[in-house]
């Protein structure tokens, strides 16, 4: 008898005890830095990353050192809701523990990087302290739920960020290992089925992470279509009616293998608020029992789905759930990106947009971010929001408050946004190289060196002004997005890129690899090129993307596969 193969994962996580693991002994062993790879697997569901300084790997093993090991810790904050109390602590704990400062992730919460283990378990008592959690916002779980950002713009957009802690809160992880480990919670001596269970994942949980968002017309700020489920706030005459489900979307390939790829998720239909939560949990619980265990690269929700196809996953989410979805509502999105400087609410109160570079608050040569945002936090009295575009909002300001607010902006140079040029304000860079064990070539490091050398040929045609949406990667897992730039480099080796041209303004199609593995000159030189083309060919209100499509520059591609290699026509 055979038996069948499985990743290696599973193997950890059956074994795991519901994740315990051997964390509390690795936490405790005062040898290394780090603990073991299993373990280091494991922590990913309690939200924390194993990771080591790449700057001083070399140096270090020439001292006969071990790497320069930290851990990098994720918050979750649904819909990316953070009151100024939270913003306090968690600036305290970037200035007491980490490195920095704080980051904004391209899914609409905090990162902290740089933590040393003797550091790991106050750091996440901290964040929990601070009435958030770190539990699965990492591992084979739903992570983090983005949802539209601005809520209190209107009642329903309100309503959109209840569903998005709805959501967050049903597909919580029920393990006890989390509080036991890190909160000095009861212990739960043997963690069988009896005591410790998982009613929604079991003791393998998820064959691969899982991500949901919800975005609500036409603003398409949550890149919807990049998720495992996609939700689009259908809302008529005032009044949240439900959702469009898509399904399948996810942004993860490997170079050299035409077997993994991006894929926009597919819409099956049309839920009411009521069935919601059913309909998601059995896409969860489909996903579960049909996913691909044997191999990660292939194990992505949207793998399943191309797998079993749309057709049967839509009946089984159906028979599942109870619930029989409607066709779709039509639904217009307009742009992906944020709007910034100050936006009145339906209620009276304003919202300021604010830029900030790869999502980073720190003091720097460029701007006192973290002072200035810490100066801020001490005397608003609203919320902020983060958005899953690395940008900051200031929501919820009485008029009374806005010119102290704007005082505080202008005094420690957070107003970038008033001067930022159309591709600076659309751009999205992942953290890569250091810390990032994955990367190959620089990423956030590289989008302050890179982005003057674009405006500079923008500002030849006229186009400083104008909105293209750039997304840099250091690898082609696709965290900060790429195949949904209308210009995106993800990373091959250190300086050298693949060159991807073609998406659209709104979030809706995938771009197409235009170069392979080229270095700054070319990518600049190609660029020139097609800037100087778009200033003169382009259609009134036409964007870059389309009018790379519009002329034939890339075909348009699948919405599901994306071309090998298109050459110029």
């Amino acid at each position: 008898m055979t038996t069948k193969k499985i990743a290696a994962i599973e193997q950890v996580k059956i074994d795991s005890r519901y994740l315990r693991g051997g964390i509390t002994e690795g936490l405790a062993d005062p040898i290394t830095g780090a603990i073991s790879e299993d373990d280091n697997k494991l922590l990913k569901f309690h939200g924390s990353y194993q990771q080591d300084d790449r700057d001083q790997r070399e140096d270090r093993r020439k001292q006969k050192l071990e790497p320069a090991f930290s851990f990098m810790i994720r918050a979750r904050l649904p819909g990316g809701v953070v009151t100024p109390a939270q913003w306090l602590a968690f600036d305290q704990i970037a200035c007491d523990w980490a490195q920095f400062g704080l980051r904004i992730t391209t899914r609409q919460t905090f990162q902290w990087h740089g933590v040393r283990k003797p550091f790991l378990k106050p750091t996440l008592q901290a964040i929990n302290d601070a009435m958030s959690t770190t539990l699965a916002t990492c591992g084979d779980v739903n992570r983090q739920v983005v949802s539209a950002t601005n809520p209190l713009l209107s009642e329903q957009h309100g309503l959109v960020q209840e569903w998005a802690d709805k959501i967050s809160e049903t597909f919580l992880p029920k393990t006890r290992a989390y509080a036991e480990i890190w909160l000095d919670g009861k212990k739960v001596e043997d963690a069988i089925d009896g005591e410790d269970f998982e009613p929604l994942y079991g003791k393998t949980y998820l064959p691969r992470k899982f991500k949901i968002g919800i975005a609500v017309p036409p603003l398409n700020d949550v890149d919807v279509f990049a998720q495992d489920i996609g939700l689009i706030a259908i809302i008529e005459n005032n009044q949240l009616l439900g959702f469009n489900v898509a399904i399948g979307g996810g942004m993860g390939a490997t170079h050299g293998d035409d077997t993994t790829y991006p894929r926009l998720g597919s819409v099956i239909g049309f839920v009411r608020p009521e069935q919601l939560l059913a309909v998601c949990e059995a896409v969860i619980t489909t996903q579960r029992d049909h996913g691909n265990r044997d191999e990660r690269r292939h194990a992505r929700l949207k793998y399943t789905v191309d797998k079993l196809g749309a057709d049967w996953f839509l009946e089984e989410v159906q028979n599942r759930s109870g619930q029989t979805l409607e066709p779709s509502r039509p639904y217009h999105f307009d742009h992906n990106g944020d709007r910034f400087g100050w936006t009145q609410g339906t209620n009276g109160r304003w919202h300021l947009s604010l830029r900030v570079d790869s999502g980073r608050i720190m003091d720097t040569e460029v701007g006192p971010w973290l002072t200035g945002m810490r100066e801020i936090a001490k005397i608003h009295q609203g919320q902020f929001r983060l958005t899953c575009n690395q940008n900051l909002i200031i929501a919820d300001v009485p008029e009374a408050d806005k010119a102290a607010i704007d005082k505080l902006v202008a005094d420690h140079k957070l107003d970038v946004y008033q001067t930022q040029s159309g591709i600076r304000s659309s751009t999205i860079a992942c953290v890569s190289l250091p810390t990032c064990g994955l990367a190959m070539a620089e990423s956030e490091r590289y989008a302050p060196i890179l982005l003057p050398k674009l405006e500079t040929l923008l500002d030849k045609y006229q186009l400083r002004d104008e909105r293209i949406v750039l997304r840099i990667s250091g690898c082609p897992n696709g965290c900060a997005r790429p195949y949904l730039g209308e210009i995106a480099l993800v990373g091959r080796a250190l300086g050298r890129y693949d060159l991807r041209l073609g998406a659209n303004f709104s979030g809706e199609r995938l771009n197409v690899i235009y170069r392979q593995n080229i270095a700054e000159p070319e990518i600049l030189s190609i660029l020139d090129e097609l800037f100087g083309r778009f200033a003169a060919e382009r259609l009134e209100s036409e964007h870059f993307g389309d009018f790379l499509v519009r002329t034939g520059v890339v075909a348009e591609p699948s919405s599901r596969l994306i071309p090998l290699v298109l050459q110029p026509a």
